[in-house]
């Protein structure tokens, strides 16, 4: 069986909206559609698990963007990793085990953006958040939002007591309307300042961040760079392309703002952070974000299950990577004693500052 990689498939998020599915930057999209639509691999692989095992350390080994980054980390040598996964394949393997050790070969980037996709399960890897505290209470969050806050699109917004703003942004899946942000501005037009909450918000759409961010700053802005493959060799790339952010048209915030953060900031809502730092009167508190900086793209096992996997990496407007995250300004974690007393110490420190 031929495995075409320019088999570009579409794929829905995963729980939690842990993944992008099917996205494009609105900066790269079209200079990636040369590069997708022309690469057709001839080498051809049985639909047996050696044949499925191949194919795939092979689409890894050849599209992959994150191997330097990847080894200087914690020392990931892919070519290792073959020989040591290679012997556990044989034609005596039942699906289920097949997939197992494959999803266990996909582990060893530690990449939330890399998955495997059959009829009966979904390799991920969670790390960047399951090992670190969670930051967030879903009991405190609702306590702070009340019950008369306000809805646009999927963002909820109220005015706290001390006349700041809180926003809290959960996910980037969807688009976010033009008039769902003036109508939202507008309403917090007499606070002091604006919290933006994205903890927890595992990522969506690059534009829908884009969209939320346009609405801080008041001229095109350099946010950061991106690049896209050139070769199968593991530093095959492009020139690094600038990623720069519009003013949004509409209401746009001229105050403080505080975006405050968590490990499971991943995807496009790290991109969101990446962003409001280089908004002015900006600070971001909290803990570090959980990362996923390549812009994901898909194929196809010979059995047909689905891989995705991080093939564009993007950085900060300082040329550095953010695919393991990057640091506030104000390093911050919740307490068990504030907890206990309903208090959410991640956004009273921003509320502090923000004073």
């Amino acid at each position: 069986m031929k495995f075409v990689f320019n088999r570009i498939i579409p794929l829905t998020p995963l729980p939690c909206g842990r993944g992008w599915g099917w996205i494009a930057s609105s900066w790269g999209f079209f200079l990636l559609l040369p590069l997708l639509f022309s690469c057709v691999d001839e080498k051809q692989y049985d639909d047996t698990p050696e044949g499925n095992f191949e194919a795939l350390w092979r689409i890894i080994d050849e599209h992959y963007c994150f191997f330097d980054e990847k080894e200087r980390a914690y020392g990931l040598d892919w070519n290792e990793v073959y020989q040591r996964y290679k012997p556990q394949f044989n034609a005596e393997m039942t699906e289920a085990q097949e997939f197992e050790v494959l999803a266990n070969m996909l582990s060893e980037l530690r990449d939330g953006h890399v998955n495997l996709y059959s009829t009966f399960d979904v390799a991920r890897n969670w790390s960047w958040h399951e090992d670190f505290p969670q930051n967030f209470s879903n009991i405190l969050h609702r306590q702070y939002m009340g019950t008369d806050y306000k809805i646009g699109g999927s963002l909820r917004y109220r005015i706290l007591d001390d006349n700041i703003g809180y926003v809290y942004c959960g996910s980037f899946s969807y688009e976010i309307g033009a008039g769902v942000l003036d109508d939202m501005l507008a309403y917090l037009a007499p606070c002091n300042a604006i919290i933006i909450d994205v903890r927890d918000n595992g990522g969506g759409l690059i534009t829908a961040a884009e969209q939320l961010a346009s609405r801080f700053i008041n001229e095109e802005t350099l946010v950061g760079y991106m690049q896209h493959k050139t070769g199968k060799g593991h530093n095959d790339f492009s020139e690094l392309k600038e990623q720069r952010l519009k003013p949004g048209k509409g209401v746009r915030w001229q105050k403080r703002v505080a975006v405050i953060t968590n490990r499971s900031v991943f995807s496009a809502a790290n991109e969101f952070v990446k962003y409001m730092r280089c908004a002015p009167n900006v600070i971001v508190v909290g803990d570090r974000t959980g990362g996923g900086a390549g812009l994901p793209f898909s194929s196809e096992l010979p059995g047909g299950w689905a891989v995705r996997f991080s093939a564009c990496p993007m950085y900060d407007r300082n040329k550095q990577t953010t695919e393991f995250g990057m640091d506030p300004d104000y390093k911050v974690d919740m307490t068990d004693e504030d907890t206990a007393r309903g208090v959410d110490t991640i956004i009273e420190k921003a509320r502090k500052e923000l004073k």
